[in-house]
This record gives structure tokens, C-alpha cells and sequence, in this order.
């Protein structure tokens, strides 16, 4: 690809990073490999850029190929034998000073992480506003199917959040 082509997709990445680190905080959250997954969901994202047709919004296609893609990562992983659990050590968890923002994050991240994978891929676009008809599109289901699974994923995690577990 041209010069201009990747400084494009370059500056689009960048714009769109946060999409990117939302989807990684919501599948990979305590993962040793998450900056690894991060680096292979862009280098996904470049390989399908020539498939980018403009007639969706870049924000719309590029949840489309994150999401395929952590979901894939997740499905190959789960192929792979059982790993051990890490040290505090390991995982980088700062002992002192944790903002209790920060903590909320982690414990909604965790949550989320607890629900099926087309139910993490809707939740992740609700909470960036995509409205039913855009998480529809992207998803692949219906907009009324669409409302009906974000009810029940509310509860879901109000559920997994008061009780800490599914």
C-alpha cells in the first residue's frame, strides 16, 4: 500500500485507539499477553483495510474487525493448554495508590469479561453510545434483538457486580 494509505490508517488508529483499548481491557483485562493481543488485533485492522469500503462509519468497521478479532485471539487461546495463575507480581498491580475510579473500571472490566463473547461485543458498544440500529450492524442481529440482549446483560452484570459472580 502506498505511503498515503498507511499514514491514513495510521492517523484513524490514533484518533480511534481508545475503541482499541476498551475492547482489550474488556477480553484480555489481567492477561500477561494483552499489549501483545493489542498489537495483533492492529495488525488485523491493516491487513483488512483494503476491504474498508467507506459505507460504514471507520468507528463502525473497525469495532467490527476488533471485536472478530478478540473474540478469534480468545477462541485460539481456549486451544491452548490451561495456564497457571499469576502473581500480583506478574500481572503489574500497583499495591498503594489505586484510585477508586480506577478499581470501578477494573471491577466493571471483570464483569464484563464474565459474559459470553457476543454479549462483551454488545455491552462494549452500549457503553460508547452506538445506538440499537449501530450495534445491530455491527453485531449482526436485529435491533429489536439488539434491546432485548442489552436488557438482559444489564442484569446480568448487576447480578455478577452485587454478588461477584456469574
Amino acid at each position: 500500500m502506498t505511503a498515503k494509505v498507511e499514514k491514513e490508517f495510521i492517523e484513524l488508529i490514533k484518533k480511534h485507539q481508545g475503541i482499541l483499548y476498551k475492547i482489550c481491557n474488556v477480553y484480555f483485562l489481567r492477561d500477561p499477553y494483552k499489549e501483545d493481543y493489542y498489537q495483533e488485533i492492529i495488525i488485523r485492522l491493516w491487513k483488512s483495510y483494503p476491504d474498508f469500503k467507506n459505507q460504514s462509519a471507520f468507528s463502525t468497521w473497525m469495532y467490527r474487525v476488533a471485536l472478530n478479532s478478540a473474540i478469534d485471539i480468545i477462541r485460539k487461546q481456549s486451544l491452548m493448554p490451561v495456564q497457571r495463575e499469576l502473581s500480583k507480581l506478574e500481572y503489574n498491580i500497583s499495591e498503594s495508590g489505586n484510585k477508586p475510579e480506577s478499581d470501578n473500571k477494573d471491577k466493571l472490566y471483570l464483569a464484563i469479561n464474565q459474559l459470553a463473547d457476543i454479549e462483551k461485543a454488545i455491552i462494549i458498544l452500549y457503553l460508547e453510545d452506538y445506538n440499537y440500529k449501530e450495534i445491530s450492524e455491527i453485531i449482526g442481529i436485529s435491533e429489536s434483538n439488539t434491546g432485548v440482549k442489552i436488557s438482559r446483560i444489564k442484569t446480568q452484570l448487576i447480578k455478577i457486580l452485587s454478588h461477584g459472580h456469574k
